[in-house]
C-alpha cells in the first residue's frame, strides 16, 4: 500500500506511537461472547448492568420471535445461553430488559450475533497493530473485536522482516525500529481463537530489504534501463514474484514456515499498486496483472493444503488488477480504494464488479476515513454495507482506520462507538436480506424504485437518495442511502454535516410478483426493530410510505410462494 511518507515520517521519529483508546462502558451492556456461534455451539452472552435483579432476552430472527431466555443478575453481572438451530448462516438480534425484584423494567439493550460454519461466510475482517513484548490488554482488546463482531484480524506488520517473516529471536526490532516479539502475536492469536476470530498474517507478494536485494540482485524487478525497482526510496526493492522464479519459491517457502510454525489461519498478501509491469533478470518482460494471479493460485494451494478452511487473502490496490484476480484462488475479493474512486457510490460500483468477477465471493474494502468524519464513515459503511460487502476498519478498541499505515489510526468518540455499534448489530442481525445468500441486483431493480419529490436516479452521489438492490430466494432488499443535501458526494473530503433527514417519503416500486410483506429497519435509531408497513398494489405497482430515512433505511419486499 502506499506507505512511503508514513516509513519516512516514523524513520525520522516524527510520528507518536499509537496509544489505546478504551470506551466508558454503558450503564448495560448485553454482548455475544464469540464473534460467530458455530452450528451446535451454544450463543452466549455477557450482560453488565449495576442495578437489577434478572434480565430477559428476546431473540429474533428477521421479523419473528425465535425464543426467550433470562437470567439472574449477580453482582451486576448475567450469563445468557440459547441453543440456536444448526441453520447457517443465519443472523439474529437479542433485545435485553434489565428487571428489579418486582418485576418492572428499569433498563434495556440490544446486541447481534449470527451462525456460521466459516468467519469467511460474512467476512468482518478487522486489523491489529501493536505486537510489543508485553501487551497487557490481550482480552480486552477480543472483547472489544466482539463487541463489534468482528471475525477475522489481520496482524499488520507483525513479521521480522518483509523476506523473513519469522524472526531468528524473540523479541525482535522490525525495519522501522519498533520492538516486537512473537510470544505476543501467538497471545494474541490464541485469544482470537478462543473468541471465534481468525488470526491472518500480512505478508507482501514483492517486498524485500536492500541487503536481501544485495545477496541475490538477479531475483528483483527490473525497469526498461536495468535498475531494479524499489519502494520508499530505497525502502524496499521489488522482487519478481513470477511462479517458478526463484523470488517465487522463496516466499512460498517463507509462508510455509509461518504455517508450520505457528497458529495463523492463512495468508495475507499485500501489494503496492506500483509497477505493474517490468521486466525479469534475463530481459524479459513481466505483467504483474498475469504474474499475481498465477501466485495467488499457487500461494492458495498452500494455504488450504496446511489449513483445514484456511483462508488466502490478496490486496487489489486502487481496484487494480481486479479483473485478473478476482477470479483467482483467493477465498474473497479485498480491495484498497484509491482516486479515481472518490464518490461514495464510486464503492458501490466496486463491490458490484468484483463480486461479479469473483463468482460471488465476498468482498471486502479497505477505505481509509478517520473516525472525526462521522458522516462520511456512515455514509460509505451504509453504501458499503448496503452493497453486500465489508469494510475493513475496526479492531484495536476504541479506534478506526485513518490511514494505510495502520498504526495511524484515529480515536472514536462515544457518539461515534454507539453509531458505528448499531451499524454492525445491523449488518449482523440482517445479514441474511443484505449480503449472505444474495446477489446484486442494482443495474437491473433500482430504477423500478420512485420517490415523489425526490431524485433517485443518476450516479452522483449528491442531491438524490440513491438505490441499491440486492435479491435473495423470495425477496428484495431496497437499501436507500440519503445524500440529500450533502456539500459534496465525496467519501474521502470530510463533510462537516451529514444529509438533510428525510420523513414520509412516498414510494412506488413496480414489481412482477405478488407481494406478501413489506418493512423496513434502519441503523440509524437506538431501536434496530423491523417494521411491518403498509402497501397498496395496483398496476404492477405497489406504494407504501418510508416514514423516515437519515442515514440508511432498508427496506424489504417479500413475495409471495407459490
Amino acid at each position: 500500500t502506499f506507505r512511503l511518507l508514513v516509513f519516512l515520517l516514523l524513520a525520522g521519529g516524527l510520528l507518536p506511537m499509537p496509544a489505546h483508546a478504551q470506551p466508558d462502558a454503558p450503564v448495560v451492556t448485553v454482548q455475544p461472547d464469540k464473534a460467530f456461534f458455530r452450528p451446535g455451539e451454544p450463543a452466549t452472552f455477557s450482560v453488565t448492568a449495576p442495578d437489577g435483579a434478572r434480565v430477559v432476552a428476546r431473540v429474533t430472527h428477521l421479523l419473528d420471535e425465535v425464543a426467550q431466555i433470562e437470567a439472574p443478575l449477580q453482582d451486576g453481572r448475567a450469563s445468557l445461553r440459547w441453543e440456536p438451530p444448526a441453520a447457517a448462516p443465519r443472523g439474529y438480534g437479542l433485545a435485553l430488559r434489565v428487571l428489579d425484584e418486582a418485576g418492572a423494567e428499569i433498563a434495556a439493550a440490544s446486541t447481534a450475533f449470527d451462525v456460521l460454519d466459516h468467519w469467511l461466510q460474512a467476512p468482518r475482517y478487522g486489523f491489529l497493530t501493536e505486537f510489543g513484548p508485553g501487551r497487557d490488554n490481550i482480552d480486552a482488546t477480543m472483547a472489544w473485536a466482539v463487541r463489534y463482531h468482528v471475525n477475522g484480524l489481520q496482524f499488520y506488520d507483525w513479521q521480522y522482516r518483509h523476506e523473513q517473516l519469522l524472526p531468528p529471536a524473540d523479541p525482535y526490532t522490525d525495519p522501522l525500529g519498533r520492538r516486537l516479539s512473537l510470544e505476543t502475536v501467538a497471545r494474541l492469536i490464541d485469544a482470537a481463537h478462543a473468541r471465534n476470530i481468525a488470526a491472518m498474517p500480512y505478508t507482501a507478494i514483492y517486498g524485500a530489504s536492500p541487503a536481501f536485494y544485495e545477496q541475490h540482485p538477479d531475483w528483483a524487478l527490473f525497469q526498461a534501463d536495468g535498475v531494479a525497482f524499489d519502494f520508499g526510496d530505497g525502502f524496499l526493492k521489488i522482487m519478481d514474484p513470477t511462479p517458478g522464479s526463484p523470488w517465487a519459491d522463496y516466499l512460498l517457502d517463507q509462508f510455509a514456515q509461518v504455517l508450520d510454525q505457528t497458529t495463523f489461519d492463512g495468508i495475507h498478501l499485500d501489494q503496492y499498486g506500483a509497477p505493474k509491469a517490468g521486466r525479469n533478470d534475463a530481459g524479459e518482460p513481466v505483467d504483474l496483472a498475469e504474474v499475481f494471479p498465477a501466485f495467488i493460485d499457487q500461494a492458495a494451494a498452500l494455504v488450504h493444503a496446511k489449513r483445514d478452511g484456511g483462508a488466502m487473502i490478496f490486496n487489489a490496490v486502487g481496484n487494480w488488477p481486479v479483473e485478473t484476480v478476482a477470479p483467482a484462488g483467493q477465498d474473497v475479493v479485498y480491495i484498497e480504494v484509491w482516486p479515481p474512486y472518490r464518490d461514495f457510490m464510486d464503492l458501490h460500483a466496486i463491490v458490484a464488479q468484483a463480486e461479479a468477477l469473483g463468482g460471488g465471493k465476498p468482498v471486502i474494502l479497505a477505505a481509509y476515513i478517520h473516525p472525526n468524519n462521522a458522516p462520511n464513515v456512515r455514509l460509505a459503511n451504509a453504501v458499503i454495507f448496503g452493497s453486500g460487502a465489508y469494510h475493513l476498519e475496526l479492531g484495536e478498541p476504541g479506534v478506526m482506520l485513518a490511514d494505510p499505515y495502520f498504526p495511524q489510526f484515529g480515536a472514536m468518540n462515544e457518539t461515534m462507538q454507539a453509531a458505528v455499534q448499531r451499524a454492525y448489530d445491523f449488518l449482523v442481525r440482517y445479514e441474511e436480506v443484505l449480503s449472505v445468500g444474495t446477489r446484486n441486483a442494482t443495474a437491473a431493480r433500482a430504477g423500478a424504485l420512485t420517490i415523489d419529490g425526490v431524485k433517485t436516479d443518476g450516479t452522483l452521489s449528491k442531491n438524490r437518495v440513491a438505490v441499491i438492490v440486492r435479491q435473495g430466494e423470495a425477496r428484495e432488499t431496497f437499501s436507500l442511502v440519503n445524500f440529500m443535501g450533502l456539500a459534496h458526494g465525496k467519501w474521502l473530503e470530510t463533510l462537516f454535516q451529514g444529509p438533510e433527514p428525510q420523513r414520509d417519503l412516498a414510494v412506488t416500486l413496480r414489481v412482477e410478483r405478488p407481494v406478501e410483506r413489506v418493512w423496513l429497519a434502519s441503523p440509524d435509531g437506538d431501536d434496530l426493530a423491523p417494521q411491518t408497513i403498509a402497501f397498496e398494489a395496483e398496476d404492477g405497482a405497489i406504494r407504501f410510505t418510508v416514514p423516515s430515512l437519515d442515514y440508511w433505511t432498508m427496506v424489504v419486499v417479500e413475495y409471495r410462494h407459490d
